[in-house]
């Protein structure tokens, strides 16, 4: 008897905490209506059964609990029941399933007119790519990964030349057109997921998963990685902002192309200013993905008043961190590693302008907060 009414307090508790419960799903920015429609009938479907299962054990267990005197009559099988329960079975099965199929259909067929922007993902953060005024995304291929092409588009394909990468930054919409996600990894399974849109994709290395959305409202939204990629992957956060269209055409046109930027590489040309070399070193390089310029915590230490400070190691020791720790701590990072952080962190090797450069770059976030 004890089991029965813990049974059926645990359904009414549930029934409770199910309708007075303050957890909502977030406000809907695109037009997956759908989505929650079927979360909301798979609720229903697995609720009704949940309920009448463990109802059914508590009236069982009280109807046909052990009295003196009294013995079960056995009974092999029942056809009748069996029939019930398969027919039961079946609609549920059915009724879960029907719906996601259908949305997982609709999510993957495109509309023609759907604007094209690729994610690469890697660890641990996201870029982003879109097409140029020819309005097609170029070819790209890991294997033509390399400095000042990050996202590995192909030098040789007319059509990458005029496209635009975000490497490391925000992704930027329009609101209300349709948009073709294409996603890549780099390394490891990545996951994209904007609550707001309802809509999510794995990111699998060796091939190309597609999903769309139209995000209906404008506002500053957050990107997760729903896969475990690594010791970082708690880091690996991004924001989706939709503007109007005006705005995001006049955003696009100010943003360098990987022609141009091919271009200037070739030519030579470089900032004269080598702190602002060295910013576009570590973005470009990844540095942004594991350390911070504001204080905040990430996979590696932030280099906000890094340059100068005594620095903990592992075992117990400090040192200060110098420009020769700091060369040693890009050329060869498991030399001393930081106490509270993991050794995860490849080596790096640049030229000796490059290395000036992002030393130059870490020295000046020490001495622009010393002056403050």
């Amino acid at each position: 008897m004890v089991l029965a009414v813990i049974l059926i307090l645990i359904v009414v508790g549930s029934l409770v905490f199910h309708f007075l419960n303050p957890w909502t799903l977030t406000e809907l920015a695109s037009q997956w209506g759908s989505m929650d429609t079927m979360l909301h009938v798979s609720f229903l479907i697995t609720g009704v059964v949940f309920v009448a299962v463990t109802l059914f054990m508590a009236v069982a267990i009280i109807r046909y609990r052990h009295r003196g005197g009294q013995r079960a009559r056995f009974q092999p099988d029942n056809r009748r029941l069996e029939w019930w329960l398969i027919g039961a079975t079946t609609v549920g099965i059915v009724a879960l399933l029907a719906p996601g199929l259908v949305v997982y259909s609709d999510f993957t067929r495109v509309p023609p007119n759907a604007m094209e922007i690729e994610v690469f993902g890697e660890q641990w953060r996201y870029s982003y790519r879109y097409p140029g005024a020819d309005g097609v995304l170029g070819y790209a291929d890991i294997r033509h990964i390399g400095a000042g092409n990050p996202l590995g588009l192909d030098p040789d394909d007319d059509a990458a030349l005029d496209d635009v990468v975000i490497h490391g930054g925000d992704l930027r919409l329009p609101v209300d057109r349709p948009v073709r996600m294409v996603m890549r990894s780099k390394d490891v399974l990545h996951g994209f997921f904007v609550p707001q849109f309802r809509a999510k994709m794995d990111m699998v290395p060796g091939m190309v998963t597609h999903f769309w959305f139209t995000p209906t409202r404008t506002g500053r939204f957050e990107v997760l990685c729903t896969q475990h990629c690594g010791t970082g992957h708690y880091n690996m956060r991004g924001h989706v902002e939709v503007m109007e269209q005006r705005e995001f055409d006049a955003w696009l046109r100010e943003q360098e192309t990987f022609g141009r930027s091919l271009a200037a590489t070739a030519n030579g040309e470089r900032p004269d200013d080598p702190v602002e070399l060295g910013r576009r070193l570590a973005d470009g390089e990844g540095c942004m993905a594991c350390h911070s310029v504001d204080g905040s915590r990430r996979v590696g230490p932030t280099w906000l008043n890094l340059y100068g400070s005594e620095v903990t190691l592992t075992d117990g020791s400090t040192v200060s961190a110098d420009e020769s720790y700091l060369r040693r701590s890009i050329e060869d990072p498991r030399a001393q590693v930081t106490a509270g952080y993991s050794p995860v962190m490849p080596a790096y090797s640049f030229d000796e302008d490059e290395m000036d450069a992002l030393l130059a770059y870490i020295r000046s976030l020490s001495e622009d907060a010393g002056e403050e």
